[in-house]
C-alpha cells in the first residue's frame, strides 16, 4: 500500500476529497480553513472523507516532513453528558486536576523546546478543535478525558496525527495511553474504612459515563463487600458543588452513614464542610476519604485522606510517549499503569 504521509496535496487531491463527499472543492476549502458558517452535514460528510483519502492539508504535511512546529496540543475533552461552553471552561480553571496535568506535561515538554497547547473540547468546540488540529498547527495531542464515547481520538489516529490517551482505552483503538489502576485506588480506600471497623458507607461516585468513576466505584464496592461493609450509592460530576448537593442528600437519606468515600478530592472537601456545618463530627462520626490527592487536601482543615494518583508523572510519562511517537509514528502503541497509593491524614 502506498503511503500519504508526505504527499504534498494538489488540487486533484481537494477534487477527491469534494467528490468524495458529494459537495463543491469550495465547501472542502471552507471547512479544512474552519468557517463557521458551514453546513454541519456537509461539514460531517466532508470529515469522513478527509480520513478515507487520507488527505493532509499544506501546513500539516510542512510540519511533519519538514519542519515540525514544536507545539502539541493538550486537549481536554467533556463527557457527551457533561457540562459545555462557559461551565466547562470554568471546572477547567477551578479543578486543580487539570493543573496538575498541565504542569506534569510542560516539565517534560519544556526541556525539549516544545510548546503546550491547551485546547478546551466541550461538545460546543468539537468541530474546531478537529479542524484546528487538522490543519497542522501541532506535532501531535495529549487526549485528556474520562468518556468512553469520544470520537476524536479515533478521527486523530486516521488522521495520522500522534496522540496519546490519558485514559486505557476501552474500545478496539491502537494508541498509546497512561492511566492509574482507579480499582484498586477504590479497594484501598474500603480496606482503610474496614480497619476502622467503619460498616456502613456512601460513595459518592462520578459520572456514570467516565472510565476511572466506575472503576473507583467497583473497586470500593468489591472491597466493601469482603470486609462485610454496606454500601449505598450517589453520583455527582467531580465538581464542589456537586460535593454539597451529595452531601445534604446523605444527610437526609443516609443518615446512619458512617464513612464516606468520595471519587475525587473536591466533592471530599465539600463534603467534610457540610458534614461539619451539620454537627457531624469527622472523622469521629463519619470518616471521609477522597481521591487524587491535590494540593487542596493537604491544607484543607482537617487535612483530608485520600488516594493519591501520581498525576504530574502521569502526565510526564504520556508527554514523553507523545514525543517517542512523533519521532517514530510507525512505532507500536504503548501503554503504560501507574498504582495509585493512599494517603492517611485526619479525616479518616
Amino acid at each position: 500500500m502506498t503511503s500519504t504521509r508526505g504527499r504534498t496535496p494538489s488540487a486533484s487531491t481537494i477534487e477527491e476529497v469534494a467528490a468524495r463527499a458529494g459537495v463543491s472543492r469550495s465547501t472542502v476549502s471552507r471547512v479544512l480553513n474552519g468557517v463557521a458558517t458551514v453546513d454541519p452535514k456537509m461539514r460531517r460528510a466532508v470529515d469522513e472523507a478527509v480520513r478515507a483519502t487520507g488527505y493532509v492539508p499544506n501546513l500539516a504535511a510542512r510540519s511533519l516532513v519538514t519542519r515540525r512546529t514544536n507545539s502539541v496540543a493538550l486537549v481536554i475533552a467533556e463527557p457527551a453528558s457533561g457540562s459545555a461552553g462557559a461551565e466547562f471552561l470554568q471546572r477547567i480553571f477551578s479543578d486543580p486536576y487539570f493543573g496538575r496535568v498541565t504542569a506534569g506535561a510542560q516539565q517534560v515538554l519544556r526541556a525539549t523546546g516544545v510548546h503546550l497547547v491547551v485546547l478546551p473540547a466541550d461538545r460546543e468546540a468539537h468541530d474546531f478543535v478537529l479542524t484546528y488540529l487538522r490543519q497542522g498547527h501541532v506535532d501531535g495531542v495529549l487526549f485528556l478525558s474520562g468518556g468512553d464515547e469520544h470520537g476524536l481520538p479515533r478521527a486523530l489516529h486516521e488522521m495520522r496525527v500522534p496522540v496519546v490517551l490519558s485514559h486505557q482505552p476501552t474500545a478496539s483503538l491502537p494508541v498509546s495511553w497512561v492511566d492509574a489502576d482507579q480499582a484498586i485506588g477504590g479497594r484501598l480506600a474500603a480496606e482503610h474504612l474496614g480497619a476502622l471497623g467503619r460498616r456502613r458507607a456512601v460513595v459518592l461516585a462520578g459520572p456514570p459515563g467516565v472510565a476511572a468513576a466506575r472503576d473507583r466505584l467497583s473497586g470500593f464496592r468489591a472491597a466493601a463487600e469482603e470486609r462485610g461493609i454496606e454500601v449505598a450509592v450517589e453520583h455527582g460530576d467531580f465538581s464542589a458543588r456537586s460535593g454539597t448537593a451529595g452531601a445534604r442528600l446523605i444527610l437526609a437519606e443516609h443518615h446512619d452513614a458512617d464513612a464516606v468515600f468520595a471519587a475525587n478530592d473536591l466533592m471530599a472537601e465539600a463534603v467534610v464542610r457540610v458534614l461539619q456545618d451539620a454537627g457531624r463530627r469527622v472523622p469521629d462520626d463519619v470518616a471521609v476519604i477522597g481521591f487524587d490527592d491535590s494540593a487542596p487536601a493537604r491544607e484543607a482543615s482537617p487535612a483530608l485522606t485520600t488516594v493519591r494518583q501520581p498525576v504530574e508523572d502521569m502526565a510526564g510519562e504520556m508527554a514523553r510517549l507523545l514525543l517517542d511517537r512523533i519521532v517514530a509514528p510507525d512505532q507500536p502503541p504503548r501503554g503504560v499503569m501507574f498504582t495509585p497509593t493512599l494517603v492517611v491524614r485526619e479525616t479518616a
